[in-house]
């Protein structure tokens, strides 16, 4: 894996050509959420703002430049404007490093010549959103995680908060074992304000224990964006020949299996996997976003901000 530095380190999982692509595509939160300072995105509390919530009856103290002159004019009683105040996005990325995100197989879009990981499509896919979310001034962290939380980096506004993140990025490399749904629920108790949950995983766990997980965050208010990254050879199973298939999770787990005996229960099973997410996701209103390495990961992030856009 590359180092912090330089143009194999951080500063390559900027491909400017890809955040071309993106940068003008911005990430508007369709949830109410919380922050700080004046933004692009609702929040709960009702200021005075330039989005109209609704009026309440004029009390003593108020401004009087807050009149709703016309509800005067047809009711003789006096009424206040409220607005919605807009404030920014607080967006937490979490990225999976466990073992099987290792892995890369010969149909994946290739970066620099060699075909890219699940992990290392995920990186970029990070390093894409922290440029975006922070281009539009909204606050961003990440965290990193395989069995037990690698790095909490919380969330920050200032543009220089980019470089900790994209060094983190890039010195992480895939462990071995992973285990979802704890993870999940540790970070949804640790995100006290609400906002938007970014999880780029490979998603290889129990599937309802995932769901629960993912159900606390949308109980904690906030909205969630799953980016459920496969490698084409796991959606397809193209393999012809006797084969060594290794678990990239544990040190020992390894079969040699004719693949073409298992193919149809494969299959079967993978898809009701995936069935089972997307349904579970579309319930709970969690963006579900299925993503092959085969696709390159600017296009398949731009093609979903695109139509999130147009929602």
């Amino acid at each position: 894996m590359p180092n912090g530095n330089g143009q194999n380190g951080y500063a390559a999982l900027l491909d400017p050509a890809a955040l071309n692509k993106i940068g003008k595509l911005e990430l508007i939160a369709r949830g109410i959420v919380e922050g700080f300072v004046s933004g692009r995105h609702k929040s709960p509390y009702k200021g005075f703002s330039v989005e109209f919530a609704e009026h309440r009856q004029y009390v003593p103290g108020d401004d009087t430049r807050d009149l709703d002159w016309r509800v005067y004019g047809k009711s003789d009683r006096y009424y206040i404007k409220q607005f919605i105040e807009e404030t920014n996005l607080r967006c937490t990325i979490l990225l999976d490093a466990s073992g099987s995100m290792k892995y890369a197989g010969t149909a994946a879009a290739r970066h620099e010549g060699q075909p890219l990981s699940k992990f290392r499509y995920g990186q970029f896919l990070a390093a894409s959103m922290t440029h975006l979310m922070l281009h539009q001034q909204d606050a961003v962290g990440l965290v990193t995680f395989d069995t037990a939380i690698r790095r909490y980096i919380p969330s920050r506004s200032r543009v220089s908060h980019m470089r900790a993140i994209l060094e983190e990025l890039a010195t992480t490399t895939p462990g071995e074992e992973t285990k979802l749904s704890p993870i999940f629920h540790d970070i949804a108790e640790r995100a006290h304000r609400r906002g938007l949950i970014v999880v780029i995983s490979d998603l290889f766990d129990d599937p309802a224990e995932i769901l629960s997980a993912l159900h606390h965050f949308r109980y904690r208010k906030h909205e969630v964006l799953v980016l459920h990254v496969m490698a084409q050879e796991e959606l397809t199973f193209p393999f012809e020949s006797w084969s060594d298939f290794r678990d990239l999770e544990t040190r020992d787990g390894k079969i040699q299996l004719d693949p073409q005996s298992v193919r149809a229960a494969y299959l079967e099973e993978i898809n009701r996997f995936i069935r089972q997410l997307e349904t579970g996701c579309g319930q709970m209103k969690i963006d579900y976003v299925q993503m092959s390495t085969a696709q390159p990961f600017d296009v398949a992030l731009a093609q979903y901000l695109a139509a999130r856009r147009g929602r």
